[in-house]
């Protein structure tokens, strides 16, 4: 089964835990690819029993208790969606001598230039012989990637009867052994910054590094928001020998999940820096890794293996999606929040499907309800977000911690605590009340503390349930983290139907007042400082408003860039589906600008 040259030049990203954790087993047979979060050993194993039985495959439970269970279980798991796909795909190849519905649906979802749909409409109309077509098929369709994540940062050690693990079997490490003993030939996507450790243990696995033919069996996908960070890291990797095989920019803000802010560094011109600089980047880093492999005595290539350049955040229409591509170069474009929308890529329980559908501007927001202390984009209305504040009333504050995937905090146990847990809440309650602090303040204090949510579970729980898989450890709260983008797309759609819409076919939004991405990302980061300046004691120190004025200073060149940017390439960028006055917003936000600037004098 080939997983290689996609046909299509948009990929799924991953959401949530457990959101995405079987969608190539939804679309990858229509060569759509996706990514699938390897957080959740405990989910994947439940998803797999599931798979198992309604694929008729055999099953066999690895318990809690088995040396090494967590890497086994996600190698079973991403083994058993492997041979899902497979069986999948064959049928669609072969569907040319029975049923053609599937065949017809991945040929009709490609671009309108892809050389295969224009290849297999050109022998349909010519009348070919159907064993030939069958032949070509098998040539030449190409099934979706099923790529998988790490978010670096969910590193946590692991103990046993009190006794410190070997670091090899905390929890990133062995996700990433899982993955690397799997038969998967695909990429693994590490995002949230560098982990040390987590990247020089990609070095013990022969997978990562070239074939005799200079094939990677096993490749390397870094999420990063600007050039220095890729240049970093991609160096660090090629010193152990590790290609870094594609850099996928994500906007800082304007995506859902985790946001990882960037010092007023936006998408447009961290794409230009990518575009003009691609080649010293490559080049940079193949020297280094030549090195490495020649030291290493393994196969050493002649010329840079290839880099793919990628990017997501906040894309919601053909034309965003077009300019991304053709302008920056781009080799494929991420659509994520859209497809929570869409029950044939992603898998979300009714009741949540119906609070995403009916969500708008001010219904979406940025939360602190993470236990990793980051900015957590949020819908009001979630399962989780009720049960929060229902319990919060009672009195009864945090969760159980069952999973303990986030219990990362160091203060009560050597362990580690997850600040969304009961223990970890009543402890700093019980802190807070002996500071004999005025009402107010304690009220303040109080609602910081309690704001955490138990994300192991919510983000997971909606997923089991739109399945009828058991919940017992979970619960029925749901925690779902779209980005501000959904709340242009207000009702679930076929998965013909959004790529129809990526690809400018058709239009899923009735709205005409969406903002374009550039200006909605510079927006966010606008509102992001103002509530930065806002929320800092005055004075203001030295240091903070140095950080204030170089974001402030990066800000200034973005909107710079884009005023450039909007008069050169207007008729690339002006959206049929938008009223919206491009230049007038940019405006808009030259104004806001202007008066944060007021604010720090």
């Amino acid at each position: 089964m080939s997983f290689h040259n996609n046909p299509h030049t948009f990929h799924i990203p991953v959401m949530g835990l457990g959101y995405s954790i079987d969608s190539p087993i939804k679309v990858a047979h229509y060569g759509i690819s996706s990514v699938i979060s390897l957080v959740d050993d405990i989910s994947m194993e439940k998803m797999r029993e599931f798979y198992c039985k309604k694929f008729n495959l055999p099953f066999q439970s690895i318990s809690p208790k088995a040396e090494d269970h967590r890497a086994k279980r996600i190698t079973a798991y991403l083994n058993t969606v492997q041979e899902i796909v497979k069986h999948k795909f064959e049928n669609l190849k072969n569907s040319i001598s029975h049923t053609e519905e599937d065949l017809k649906k991945y040929i009709d979802m490609l671009p309108e230039m892809s050389e295969i749909k224009l290849k297999f409409n050109q022998m349909i109309n010519t009348g070919n012989l159907k064993h030939k077509l069958n032949d070509w098929l098998h040539e030449n369709l190409v099934a979706g990637e099923i790529d998988v994540n790490i978010m670096s940062k969910l590193d946590r050690d692991r103990f046993e009867n009190g006794e410190k693990l070997p670091s090899i079997m905390s929890d990133a490490q062995s996700a990433l052994r899982g993955f690397a003993l799997s038969d998967l030939n695909s990429s693994i996507v590490l995002s949230a910054g560098m982990n040390p450790r987590l990247y020089s243990y990609l070095e013990e696995f022969e997978d990562f590094y070239p074939s005799a033919d200079l094939e990677l069996k096993k490749k390397v996908i870094l999420k990063v928001s600007d050039y220095r960070s890729a240049l970093i890291q991609g160096r660090f990797l090629a010193k152990k020998g590790i290609w870094v095989s594609e850099y996928r920019i994500e906007s800082g803000l304007n995506c859902g999940g985790h946001a990882f802010a960037t010092d007023g560094f936006l998408m447009g011109p961290v794409l230009e820096e990518f575009r003009t600089s691609k080649e010293q980047l490559i080049q940079a880093v193949h020297d280094i890794y030549v090195k490495a492999l020649a030291d290493k005595g393994k196969p050493v290539p002649e010329k840079p293996l290839l880099v793919k350049i990628t990017a997501q955040g906040g894309v919601g229409s053909n034309t965003e999606h077009e300019f991304l591509m053709n302008y920056y170069q781009l080799d494929s474009i991420g659509w994520g929040t859209p497809f929570l929308l869409v029950p044939e890529a992603t898998t979300v329980d009714e009741q949540t499907l119906e609070v995403l559908c009916n969500a708008k501007e001010d219904d979406l927001y940025m939360s602190e309800v993470s236990p990793l202390g980051v900015i957590f984009n949020n819908v009001r209305g979630t399962g989780m977000d009720l049960k929060k504040e229902a319990q919060n009333k009672l009195g009864k504050y945090g969760f159980p911690c069952t999973k303990k995937y986030l219990a990362l905090t160091p203060v009560f146990t050597e362990e580690g605590t997850c600040t969304a847990s009961r223990e970890f809440q009543h402890k700093k309650i019980q802190e807070l009340k002996e500071q004999n602090l005025s009402e107010m303040e304690f009220e303040k204090e109080l609602g910081k503390i309690t704001d955490n949510a138990c994300l192991c579970n919510g983000l997971t729980a909606s997923t089991l349930m739109a399945h009828g898989l058991d919940t017992k450890m979970e619960g029925t709260a749901v925690s779902i983290c779209p980005g501000p983008n959904l709340a242009y797309f207000s009702s679930t759609y076929t998965l013909k139907k959004m790529v129809d819409h990526i690809y400018g076919r058709t239009n899923v939004m009735e709205r005409t007042d969406r903002p374009n991405l550039f200006v909605k990302e510079m927006k966010m980061y606008i509102d992001y400082l103002g509530g930065k300046i806002e929320e800092t004691i005055k004075p203001v120190s030295d240091k903070q408003k140095k950080y204030f004025d170089a974001f402030q200073e990066n800000l200034n060149k973005g909107y710079e860039y884009y005023k450039d940017l909007f008069q050169k390439c207007k008729t690339q960028l002006e959206d049929s589906t938008s009223k919206n006055n491009l230049m007038q917003d940019l405006e808009n936000m030259k104004i806001e600008l202007m008066a944060l600037k007021a604010k720090l004098l």
